[in-house]
């Protein structure tokens, strides 16, 4: 019969070595989990400009498109370019040149946890194109509804301004938009999940605070614009 300390040896043994096979392990894979991480990005900012098929894309056409239909900016909450990389800004342009699209990255809390997406913008700087939420730890079948289709294809129309030009942001109704809301706000407010109240006002109060910090550099956009 082994003895107590040859039992205690052999443990520590074993746990020496497993320790160090999941720190080689995790050393090893850390460079394609970022590459990972990386192109789960740069998808992300795609989808919410309209840019990956309904069939997806490769790694490498990811790559591809960014590179060749997407220019990276930053800008201040004074609405000021920037080299800083304070708030980025996702410019899809055109061939020629124009600008087509444009995307904000948006997070905060929802119910469980912090959600993270991508808004886009029409080239008016007001109306949504569409958004993206592809990160969150909401409860599959209530909150975890942000990351369909469905809910997404709510945002898109809506105004971030009112027509007398105060930012309004997007609010998530509690249920149907059309009858929770007066008419008169209709023009930023989009349908709930059911059963995901908290959930939705998580999403409306960061989206809101999102938006603020590109407030100045939108209204001065759409000055251009007008």
């Amino acid at each position: 019969m082994h003895s107590n300390k040859y039992t205690l040896l052999f443990a520590v043994i074993v746990t020496v070595l497993a320790s160090l096979l999941l720190a080689s392990a995790a050393t090893l894979l850390k460079p394609y989990q970022e590459r990972n991480e990386e192109l789960d990005l740069k998808t992300n900012i795609l989808k919410s400009l309209g840019l990956v098929p309904e069939e997806g894309l490769s790694p490498e056409k990811i790559e591809q498109v960014y590179a060749d239909s997407l220019e990276e900016i930053f800008v201040t909450e004074n609405g000021k370019l920037s080299d800083s990389g304070e708030l980025p800004v996702y410019l899809r342009k055109n061939r020629a040149g124009d600008l087509v699209a444009l995307a904000i990255p948006v997070s905060g809390k929802g119910l469980w946890s912090t959600i993270y997406g991508y808004l886009s913008l029409e080239p008016d700087f007001e109306t949504v194109r569409w958004v993206t939420f592809y990160k969150h730890g909401e409860t599959p079948g209530l909150g975890g509804e942000i990351e369909k289709e469905w809910f997404s294809e709510n945002f898109a129309g809506k105004k971030i301004f009112s027509p007398d030009g105060e930012l309004v942001s997007i609010r998530v109704a509690r249920g149907d938009a059309e009858s929770s809301v007066p008419q008169n706000q209709l023009f930023h407010t989009v349908d709930g999940i059911s059963g995901a109240t908290l959930t939705g006002k998580g999403v409306t109060q960061f989206l809101r605070e999102d938006l603020q910090k590109y407030e100045a550099w939108f209204k001065h956009r759409k000055k251009e614009v007008d």
